[in-house]
């Protein structure tokens, strides 16, 4: 098939995507409660401080809070269909626990979306993105404990009710599978030597699974054709080699990312975890209940972040790893790779399109994608960068080649459309957007933002609904 034979369908959503703990800043204004993201050192990787009121990258942030307007003008110059972005949960529940939410947080983000519909820039919002708030840790031992279910229900009915005329596509959790790998952020643990670390996060996964179906159930109730979603940090596992034990590890590797999808979009636990609970002593407080509402409250989209490919080994010692956007693999001799090591694989998108969709026969939502990079700005401010420009149009092109291929697919929202904090190291220096923002590692720089090279491409592409490439 010919690139100029990629056609995208009418009203498919082109856009960006931000987190509200990576972008906003203001961590304590009009009320706000800290966060986990508010105690992190230098990105998710890293323990968290111990004293909260230590200075963090995402105190400030790019001071989204205050600059929304003029950034989201900067979308719309770009003609945006749509943003993804979060909710700070601490900014409607401070502590997580309250009965009734900060109408100050509410307020705040009336105006946030008020200015996207302004701009006919459609929201995707995300209830968790890496944000829960510390009270819930302390006070609760975060998702270990049952009761995180009723709290993050309320959190969910009190902006369901509040943004029903405003949003129509939800996002429950960022990266659920993050449990996997760094379970204070994806749920607020802090596991103990000694503990069984595999109960604790799939427990949490169960808890985390009733509360995407609770918020399911609420936000269809609320909103009249709204659409709930869950998310994945997605891509697939090659075998590393065509030796069996090669191709089964991948397929277990799959395994254990799609686990979560095919909980919450088949509506129940597959088959093949009643293997691995055995194996790793795993006794899940699931009752009949909780069962009955995964049934009959499943997701409406599957939604993903797509960075990389990774390959399995059966015995993976004996070879070179790669790391990138949460999980470890042997490395992939055929692929180039970013600065941070991240290996370079767009053909990988296409694979992992159809995978889920031959999987669930949802519709399928690309909200990440991006490439980080050290960005320099010319003596004349200009930022040249075609390394992002080259990356995204390999990877939108395969994107175009999976809709071809009968994958139902609403959207293109790339990973930081403008620089913010990344979050795998904390730094501004690894930048995504197509606008860049004047601030250094340290916190120093004006804020001005700056158009890229890749802002006038990417405005093309959106304004030839992907024709252009």
């Amino acid at each position: 098939m010919k690139q100029t034979d990629i056609q995208f369908p009418e009203g498919f959503l082109w856009g960006g995507a931000i987190s509200a703990n990576q972008a906003e800043g203001a961590y304590q204004e009009n009320g706000k409660g800290l966060s986990i993201a508010d105690i992190l050192a230098n990105g998710i990787f890293n323990p968290p401080y111990e004293h909260p009121d230590k200075k963090n990258p995402y105190h400030e942030a790019i001071d989204f809070y205050h600059r929304y307007e003029e950034d989201i003008a900067l979308f719309a110059e770009m003609g945006f269909k749509a943003l993804r972005t979060s909710i700070a949960w601490t900014r409607i529940f401070p502590n997580g626990d309250e009965e009734t939410p900060n109408e100050a947080g509410l307020q705040y983000y009336d105006q946030v979306f008020d200015c996207m519909r302004k701009y006919n820039i459609e929201p995707v919002v995300t209830l968790s993105h890496y944000e829960m708030p510390l009270g819930l840790v302390k006070d609760y031992g975060g998702w270990r404990n049952r009761k995180l279910i009723a709290f993050f229900e309320r959190y969910a009915i009190a902006v369901f009710k509040r943004y029903k005329e405003k949003v129509k596509y939800w996002i429950a959790f960022n990266e659920i599978n993050v449990l996997l790998h760094i379970p204070f952020v994806g749920g607020g643990a802090v596991i103990q030597e000694g503990e069984n670390k595999k109960q604790i996060i799939y427990q949490m996964a169960h808890y985390q699974h009733v509360a995407s179906a609770l918020a399911a159930k609420a936000c269809h109730e609320i909103i009249p054709g709204s659409q709930m979603g869950c998310m994945i940090a997605a891509g697939p596992y090659y075998p590393h080699t065509c030796h069996p034990d090669d191709i089964l590890t991948a397929m277990e590797m799959d395994r254990q990312v799609y686990f979560f999808t095919d909980v919450m979009a088949r509506g129940y636990y597959p088959s093949y975890v009643k293997r691995w609970f055995k194996e790793y002593d795993i006794e899940l407080d699931l009752t009949a209940e909780d069962e009955q509402l995964l049934k009959q409250h499943t997701v409406d989209y599957i939604s993903f972040s797509y960075y990389k490919s990774r390959c399995a080994s059966a015995n993976p010692s004996e070879l070179e790893m790669v790391s990138g956007n949460l999980a470890m693999g042997v490395k992939n001799p055929y692929l180039e790779a970013s600065d941070w090591g991240w290996q370079i694989d767009p053909a990988g998108l296409r694979f992992t399109l159809n995978q889920l969709y031959d999987r669930y026969q949802k519709p399928l939502f690309i909200v990440e994608n991006g490439f980080g990079a050290v960005d320099i700005v010319g003596e004349d401010q200009s930022i040249l960068d075609d390394y992002r420009i080259s990356y995204l149009r390999d990877h939108m092109i395969e994107a175009g080649k999976a809709i071809e291929d009968g994958v139902e697919l609403l959207g293109f929202l790339s990973w930081g459309p403008i620089d913010i904090v990344s979050a795998s190291t904390g730094e501004m220096k690894k930048r995504y957007g197509y606008i860049y923002v004047d601030k250094d590692n340290e916190g120093n720089g004006t804020l001005r933002r700056i158009k890229k090279k890749s802002f006038h491409w990417y405005k093309e592409v959106i304004a030839s609904n992907g024709g252009s490439l």
